[in-house]
């Protein structure tokens, strides 16, 4: 995440939240959650409000957050009542700790060149057949957009990005959200 991006969440980390925090995203976490097995130790990478965090804290989940932003993660360790860890994805320095880990509109944030780093990042933090949930906004935009940087995908470049970094597709597919947002998202696996 950028300065500008990292700017706009610690601008206004309570409106962000606010807005954001109510959104029913059952259908993506049931979905993910069905490869994993009760009681997995899930990686919410890009955990926002927390509002992740805490539903997968419900359903018996084992749940580490973290965020770029200080401003959210201060918002979000208010919210679940636990702390989270500020991290820029590019640290990421987890090895073979998790089951899956949940990406839920966070790597849009990152350059097209930064996003392979990661997902290797997210493979290694992974353990062995783990399962890892991402989503980006559809379409092939590279830029800033609303006070933030953003880079779009379509299904076809998030499949050849999966496969070119050594995650195999178990689902993938494209919805459109409340506001009318279209979104690719994946299910892969280590």
């Amino acid at each position: 995440m950028d300065e500008t991006t990292r700017g706009f969440y610690d601008g206004d980390p309570e409106g962000y939240s606010e807005a954001t925090r109510w959104n029913d995203v059952t259908a993506l976490t049931g979905r993910f959650t069905s490869y994993l097995s009760h009681g997995a130790r899930i990686l919410d990478l890009g955990c926002g409000s927390g509002r992740d965090t805490l539903a997968f804290r419900h359903l018996g989940f084992d749940v580490v957050p973290v965020d770029g932003s200080e401003g959210m993660c201060r918002i979000a360790s208010e919210f679940t009542g636990s702390e989270v860890r500020r991290l820029d994805f590019l640290d990421l320095d987890y090895v073979d700790e998790f089951d899956g880990v949940w990406a839920c509109a966070s790597l849009l944030h990152l350059r097209p060149e930064e996003i392979p780093e990661v997902m290797g990042l997210v493979h290694r933090a992974l353990r062995s057949k783990g399962v890892f949930f991402l989503s980006f906004k559809e379409g092939d935009f590279r830029g800033y957009r609303d006070g933030r940087w953003y880079t779009d995908m379509t299904t076809e470049g998030l499949r050849e990005l999966a496969e070119g970094t050594g995650f195999e597709v178990l689902d993938m597919w494209e919805s459109v959200d409340r506001r009318g947002v279209r979104w690719v998202s994946g299910i892969l696996r280590s």
